[in-house]
């Protein structure tokens, strides 16, 4: 396969990916109506460790538990379990889209590290993509919309613990299987959350939908971060960055199907310019076949 292809390859496998967070992200927003962040944490972890450990295990144990640089991939997994704990309780007092379009400053920082701390090159049409998606979010998060100051500093910490977790699947990918490092951000998300459970576990008794809402958090995040991770293979950094933008939109669709939440014309307007973004970073990824 040549670059050009494994570049595409990456960009498609993201694109999945960010459909599983959004999709991810409206379920918690939903059910921390009724329930606590921490538990469903705590079950969006255990489903997904389990959800691994029987897809992985019978055919690749040895591969899930093997690791060359584990002291990084267990900063890694703490990251993301971090992230978890800062974006779900951004979404008990934030809308998805609004809550998405603040974390799309995490691609930024991604972009501009990449370089000193990976080696990577951006280039102009990388940067522009990149400039556009962001000036994309500032349409969408302009302090006018009236966001909750405490949702937005939660946020702000999310985006940096996502950055550095970019950044290290990103330094990862060529020494770790992807299934390996899936296993060890789920197992340390339920170590951690699990622990919190004799506390956490209270609340109304769930009906057969919202178990069922508690489970598929688990899948759709463990697939996700298996795509996401899947993604670093192929593309890298500083072209899969820009891409994420894209689950902006998945936000503001699932956002209106279930809570009824339309769209401003300048939150269209910054919808705009994220495609765009994307669609110069697909142009960015074919250059070298164009030539």
């Amino acid at each position: 396969m040549n670059t050009t292809n494994q570049t595409l390859r990456g960009i498609f496998l993201t694109l999945a990916a960010l459909l599983c967070f959004a999709s991810m992200d409206t379920t918690v927003k939903y059910l921390a109506e009724s329930y606590n962040i921490p538990l469903i944490v705590a079950i969006r972890y255990i489903v997904n460790t389990l959800f691994i450990i029987a897809v992985f295990a019978p055919h690749q144990a040895k591969t899930m538990l093997k690791t060359q640089r584990t002291g990084l991939v267990l900063v890694r997994a703490a990251c993301l379990t971090s992230m978890s704990l800062l974006v779900g309780l951004a979404l008990k007092v934030m809308p998805v889209a609004e809550m998405i379009a603040i974390s799309f400053l995490s691609p930024l920082l991604v972009a501009l590290l990449a370089r000193p701390l990976l080696g990577e090159t951006i280039g102009f049409l990388g940067w522009l993509a990149t400039l556009t998606g962001f000036m994309g979010v500032m349409f969408i998060a302009q302090p006018s919309n009236g966001l909750d100051p405490s949702g937005v500093v939660l946020m702000l910490l999310a985006v940096i613990v996502n950055t550095f977790y970019q950044l290290l699947s990103r330094l990862l990918a060529p020494t770790e299987t992807t299934v390996a490092l899936l296993f060890y951000t789920t197992l340390m998300g339920t170590v951690v959350f699990g622990l919190t459970l004799p506390w956490a576990w209270y609340g109304i008794k769930p009906t057969t939908l919202q178990i069922l809402l508690f489970i598929s958090t688990g899948i759709t995040g463990g697939i996700g971060h298996y795509l996401f991770t899947a993604a670093y293979r192929y593309a890298p950094a500083t072209v899969i960055a820009p891409i994420t933008y894209i689950q902006l939109l998945w936000a503001g669709l699932f956002g209106w199907l279930v809570f009824g939440d339309l769209p401003s014309v300048w939150s269209l307007l910054g919808m705009g310019l994220v495609i765009l973004s994307g669609l110069m970073m697909m142009l960015k990824a074919r250059k070298p076949a164009i030539r």
